[in-house]
């Protein structure tokens, strides 16, 4: 084998271990975070869609999550996917 082509294959090991440590694996570890948040899901929590809405979740099924929006309270079904983020409680002392 030539000398040119060992350099030349373990650069590009060593390029895919970059972009594996750099951006596959953190965004793995991030979607995993964000499916186990999904399916933590409990009826009362405050959450935030995709889209920016702020809810509280009425009922929660196995691909569904029903939420309450506004003040009248009108309930509206969302796939769990659509949940971006759940919302601390903050406790009044």
């Amino acid at each position: 084998m030539n000398t040119n082509m060992i350099i030349s294959i373990v650069y590009m090991v060593a390029l895919f271990a970059i972009f594996y440590f750099l951006f596959i694996r953190p965004q793995r570890k991030k979607e995993k975070q964000l499916e186990e948040l999904r399916s933590s899901l409990e009826v009362g929590q405050m959450v935030t869609t995709i889209g920016g809405m702020l809810a509280t979740v009425a009922k929660v099924e196995e691909e569904f999550v029903v939420l309450e929006v506004g003040p009248n309270r009108t309930k509206m079904p969302f796939k769990k996917w659509a949940i971006a983020s759940v919302e601390e409680k903050k406790e009044n002392k």
